[in-house]
């Protein structure tokens, strides 16, 4: 177990990413404020030694995206209809942003992964393919293909 100040310290600095990594799979406010917990909880209770801090980061990111994948499996959230629709998320975002945000969450999950990486966490190819256990070139695919996809949705050359 960690020290209440390490803990302290990974909220400070991951905070806003766990929370952007969870409305971007949970869609929801109360979901993301629950797996947003159950991370922290691993990290106080993981025994893990971190070569770097963004060796770091990159176990919260992955603890956060395992957190949402099984979330979103779990038996709860399969039988219930989610209050909040994407509507009201695209709507807080900045109006001029709240189409790419729309578009950006229409991705399927796997391009939807390795866009918030990459433009949102500034990662690079090769840094993603080591957070998704997934070959540099697969990454490099995936993003040309999400770029594709989201040039189509936004109609247009103006999004780059």
């Amino acid at each position: 177990m960690r020290s209440e100040q390490e803990v302290n310290r990974a909220i400070e600095r991951y905070s806003d990413t766990v929370q952007r990594l969870c409305v971007v799979y949970l869609k929801n406010h109360a979901d993301t404020e629950d797996v947003f917990q159950n991370v922290f909880f691993k990290y106080y209770l993981s025994s893990k030694i971190f070569e770097s801090d963004e060796h770091e980061k990159a176990w919260i990111i992955r603890v956060t995206i395992n957190a949402c994948k099984d979330h979103l499996k779990s038996f709860f959230r399969s039988r219930t209809i989610p209050l909040d629709e994407i509507a009201e998320l695209a709507s807080e975002a900045a109006p001029e942003y709240s189409d790419v945000l729309e578009a950006v969450l229409s991705l399927p999950e796997k391009y939807r992964d390795v866009v918030y990486l990459h433009y949102y966490e500034d990662y690079t190819a090769p840094q993603i393919s080591r957070i998704l256990h997934k070959n540099v070139n697969t990454i490099y695919t995936l993003l040309t293909r999400s770029k594709e996809l989201l040039r189509e949705k936004l109609g247009g050359e103006g999004y780059e």
